[in-house]
């Protein structure tokens, strides 16, 4: 027989349960500019109104990319964000890319080296890697 406090007692435990189970993990915030070279990211990139764009010679200083939401904008395309799966400091995402002459899906995977720190890997090639920076208020 169950008594009152028996009876709450598992209640609580389930309840405390069933709370840690539908917390969902705090996923990494890549929204931003993010720069290949860091320290020329007032170079690489312009506020156009309350947007952040590529500067008319940003390739120049070096590449980047820009994270809104779902979207991802380069310098010569954009891409919509369609799944996005993150494994420890890994995250991978898949895309639907359009540029002036092509339409494409397309992978990127990144690890989380830090708050402000990723690196685009390239599954299958080892030795490819490609540090980016998040850009301060432009």
């Amino acid at each position: 027989m169950i008594t009152m406090r028996g009876a709450s007692v598992m209640i609580a435990a389930a309840l405390c349960a069933s709370a840690t189970l539908t917390v969902p993990a705090q996923a990494f915030d890549l929204n931003g500019a993010w720069a290949s070279s860091p320290e020329n990211c007032a170079k690489i990139f312009t506020r156009k109104g309350s947007q952040i764009a590529f500067s008319d010679n940003s390739d120049i200083y070096g590449g980047g990319f820009i994270v809104a939401g779902n979207r991802i904008v380069g310098k010569t395309g954009q891409c919509r964000i369609k799944a996005r799966k993150e494994d420890g400091k890994q995250i991978h995402l898949i895309s639907e890319c359009a540029s002036d002459i092509m339409y494409q899906n397309m992978q990127l995977s990144l690890t989380i080296v830090g708050p402000d720190t990723v690196m685009r890997i390239f599954p299958g090639l080892d030795d490819m890697q490609m540090s980016f920076g998040r850009c301060p208020a432009i």
